[in-house]
């Protein structure tokens, strides 16, 4: 899910659709739903205020969808050649796009040009969502069922090397992670870390050293999957859902106050 202005938009998996379902910020009531034609899955989804659209990560098909607001929700889709994992827009206003099979971050302009790759240290493993900060570092979350490592990072802006690390050995405990999927960062550069299989938020510094937990297991009903941070509002929104047997059987967005 994203904001922009007014509203909520967000992706609901629901076989054989491929809207966007927009909600009113204040009320949370449903407004509209856009159609996204050919959608085959979609992994994450972000929004730029500066072009006012729309960019959804389809890894079926390794293509960005970008749906543009001002003309009546017109869509247009580009390659990326490689599976898109979690997308974020930088203070340029372009997208970056995790391609967690690579170890890449690519940036894109808000038309489809690669612009460049950046290559993340060998120990970086399946990379899930990066955020570029404005000194140019990146923050990224890493690590899954398997991994020797669940973490977040601070990775220079060239990719090179990383300059704090947050995490490591996967588990429960204070300080670790278990499946680290999703990024929000404030204004202030401060952190929030979605924990997939601890069912917890995380709040770090900008330095990347631990302050609390901002939703707790017993806050959510089941796995947090994504988040989305309105910095005006002062609302964190994250996105939940309940699995079984392989598959989600519902799902739902708690909002938070900060």
């Amino acid at each position: 899910m994203t904001s922009l202005g007014d509203e909520i938009y967000l992706l609901r998996e629901k076989e054989g659709v491929d809207e966007v379902e927009v909600y009113d910020v204040v009320s949370y009531r449903l407004l509209c739903c856009l159609t996204v034609p050919k959608v085959r899955s979609f992994t994450d989804m972000t929004s730029c205020k500066h072009f006012l659209c729309l960019y959804i990560a389809d890894p079926d098909v390794e293509c960005i969808h970008r749906v543009d607001l001002g003309v009546q929700g017109n869509s247009t889709k580009w390659p990326v050649k490689d599976r898109p994992c979690g997308l974020s827009v930088n203070a340029a206003h372009n997208l970056m796009v995790t391609c967690d099979r690579v170890r890449k971050i690519k940036e894109f302009s808000p038309h489809g040009n690669l612009l460049r790759e950046v290559t993340l240290p060998d120990d970086v493993i399946n990379p899930w969502h990066a955020i570029q900060l404005t000194n140019g570092q990146f923050v990224v979350c890493h690590g899954g069922p398997g991994d020797q490592v669940n973490r977040v990072c601070m990775v220079s802006e060239d990719g090179g090397h990383i300059i704090n690390s947050h995490g490591g050995q996967p588990g429960s405990n204070i300080g670790q992670y278990n499946g680290p999927i999703h990024l929000a960062v404030d204004d202030d550069e401060f952190v929030f870390v979605v924990n997939f299989y601890n069912r917890q938020v995380t709040l770090l510094s900008p330095t990347l050293d631990y302050i609390r937990p901002v939703v707790a297991s017993d806050q959510l009903k089941g796995e947090p999957e994504r988040l989305c941070l309105d910095v005006q509002r002062r609302h964190l929104y994250v996105t939940q859902n309940q699995h079984r047997d392989g598959k989600d059987t519902a799902g739902r967005v708690v909002v938070i106050t900060l």
